[in-house]
């Protein structure tokens, strides 16, 4: 399973996000959009939008830390 997160360091959901996922036993690959300005770019065309953290499993966009989603995206 690949899992990307676009996220900033001050944003409270981003963290949460990758304790979530963490804690369920995946990896996951944290990209830091306010350092990069090339994956602020992609991850606006994915998602359309600058809100972070924007989550890619396998290809599926969750924008925010939407639980239900993230859980169904693992097979959880």
């Amino acid at each position: 399973m690949e899992i990307k997160i676009y996220s900033t360091p001050t944003c409270p959901y981003c963290k949460l996000a990758k304790q979530y996922i963490s804690s369920k036993g995946q990896n996951y690959q944290d990209i830091d959009v306010s350092q990069d300005k090339q994956a602020l770019e992609e991850m606006v065309k994915l998602s359309g939008q600058m809100g972070v953290p924007t989550i890619v499993i396998n290809d599926q966009v969750v924008i925010g830390f939407d639980k239900e989603r993230i859980n169904a995206l693992m097979g959880i």
